[in-house]
Formats: structure tokens, sequence, C-alpha cells
């Protein structure tokens, strides 16, 4: 048994699938599914079950897989350890980051990060939540710009700066004439909300006190996956949304037939932190990267310990 052996069980239990398992450990399938079952013969035990339809993991394989996971953590951790040592801004940063927040950031500080970080390789996966969480788990990612909390137990959270929410609404909308937009304003709003598994759409109800999505009616089945989408709509006059401070440097700005303007409205707002795992050893790279991220913030949004000023109308 060896550490090769443990990255083929968990690449074929994490994609149900021979074929795809040994594309992703760069071998052919005939060697993988022969050093498996070399495995399994050592082991005196079954870890797959093999149909022609599916691949299923047996009991004692998942008690196996359990262990081989944390082996290869820890393996992980080692070569790490080392790299850090030689030099701990230098190879790939994996970086996970929301939908609703990386086309808007990430543009700001890679180019800075490149020239201050040269030695530096941000490799970038743009997820939900969820997904990116089970991705830091299963060490597939090293961090993840995230704008909601989590599992202390799990992961440690180094916070980097708040985002209010903008209200986005038609140019002939009766907000136009308003200069503050409060809570009772948006009571009869037709408010456009992102599909389920978005934290925005989340925050966005807890903002508003909205405690249940729509079920009825022509605004139920309007549910974007894109902010970009929901911003269309709402030039399309379907409705209003809120919209993070730093998509206030999208393309939709401009003659999109949109306007966006703070909300009068206390705690609206997101706070974004770096999120990786306890055992993570390249510190310095968090904090180099984490260094770019504030020394580029647009005044829209405050840095975690600073005060910035947010930001007046906005129209496109």
């Amino acid at each position: 048994m060896n550490l090769r052996d443990l990255k083929y069980i968990v690449a074929v239990a994490e994609s149900r699938h021979f074929g795809k398992a040994a594309q992703r450990c760069f071998v052919s399938q005939p060697t993988l599914s022969g050093q498996i079952k070399k495995l399994e013969d050592e082991l005196g035990v079954t870890i797959f079950e093999r149909s022609n339809r599916a691949v299923e993991i047996t009991p004692a394989g998942e008690a196996i897989l359990a262990h081989a996971r944390l082996i290869l953590e820890q393996a992980d951790v080692i070569q790490q350890l080392a790299r850090a040592h030689q030099d701990p801004l230098a190879g790939p940063l994996r970086i996970g980051v929301i939908p609703t927040l990386s086309p808007y950031l990430m543009p700001l500080i890679l180019v800075p990060l490149r020239k201050q970080y040269p030695q530096m390789q941000p490799v970038l996966s743009e997820e939900l939540t969820d997904t990116l969480l089970q991705r830091l788990r299963d060490h597939e990612i090293d961090v993840a710009l995230l704008a909601t909390a989590v599992p202390q137990q799990e992961f440690d959270t180094m916070p980097l700066f708040v985002e209010p929410f903008w209200i986005a609404y038609p140019s002939k909308h009766r907000f136009y004439t308003k200069d503050r937009i409060t809570l009772r304003d948006l009571d009869h709003e037709n408010l456009l909300l992102l599909a389920e598994g978005h934290c925005l759409a989340e925050q966005a109800m807890d903002i508003c006190q909205i405690h249940e999505r729509q079920t009825q009616g022509e605004m139920a089945d309007l549910r974007a996956s894109s902010l970009e989408t929901l911003i269309q709509l709402v030039g399309a006059g379907f409705g209003t949304t809120l919209v993070p401070a730093l998509a206030m440097r999208g393309s939709w700005t401009t003659d999109s037939g949109v306007v966006a303007q703070p909300l009068a409205i206390r705690g609206a707002a997101r706070r974004v932190s770096l999120v990786y795992r306890h055992s993570f050893p390249r510190h310095a790279a968090l904090r180099a990267f984490a260094s770019t991220i504030l020394d580029n913030l647009p005044n829209t949004v405050q840095a975690i310990g600073k005060q910035r000023k947010a930001g007046k109308r906005l129209a496109g």
C-alpha cells in the first residue's frame, strides 16, 4: 500500500467512475483498475462494487476511505510545510471565490498580486459556498473568499472587508426621486433573487425581512444563476434587486437602464473573509494575498479596521 493507491481509491470514490478517476490521476484506466484490485487483494476486502451502470462503495470501503483521506491530508501538509520553509510565497495558491464576488474583486487584485509576488501562482475556482467548503475539506483548494460564517471547528477565518448592499432598480422606478431608501420602502417591491444555493439570495432575504421565497405568480420563476442576469431583468422592468457594492464596477453600470444607490438600512452589508484549513502551513502566502486585497479595495467598501466612505448614487 502506498500514497498513490490511496489517491486512486479517493479519486474513484469522488467520481464514481473508473475512467474519470484515471483521467484525474493521469493514468490509464487499466492501470488504475489493476492497482485498486491489487490493493483490495492485499487488504482482503472489496472497496468498490463494480457494475456496468455504477460504482458503489462498500461499507468496508467507506471506513477505508475515511482513513485514506486523513493520510493524504497529512501527506499534503508535509509537502506544504517543506515548500513553506523553502519559500512560502512560491508556487500555486489555489483560491476559491463565490460567483457574486469573483468577477468584481479578482480583476482588481490579480495584476498587483503578480507584480508584488511574481513567484506566487494564483489558481482560481468560482463556486457556490457549500461547494468551496467541501473543496477546502478535500484539499482541492487552499483558501476561499466567502461572505458567510463557517464552522470554526473546521476552518480558520481572516476577516477582510465589509461590503454594503445597494438597491438596483429601473431608471423610471419611483425610487429615482428618493434620497434615502429604507426597509419600509421595500415592503411592496418585487425583489428579484438569485437561485437557491447563492448566499447573496439568503442575505437579501434577511436584509429585507423576507421569510420565504415566492412560490406563486410570475416572480416565482424569475430566479437567475448570476448577478448579471438579475441586473438584466431589473433593466427590463421585472423588479428590483440587491447588489453588493463591488459590483458597481460591473459593465452593467453604463447604458443598462438600471440605477443603483446605497440602502439606508442598518446592517445592509456582508462581511467578506478569507477562509482556510487549520492545518494550512503557508501563512505568509495568506497574508500576502490578504494585504493585496486590502490595498486595492475601492472606496465603496470598508476594510476591516479601516474607515472608508460609501459611494453615492450611481446610474447606468
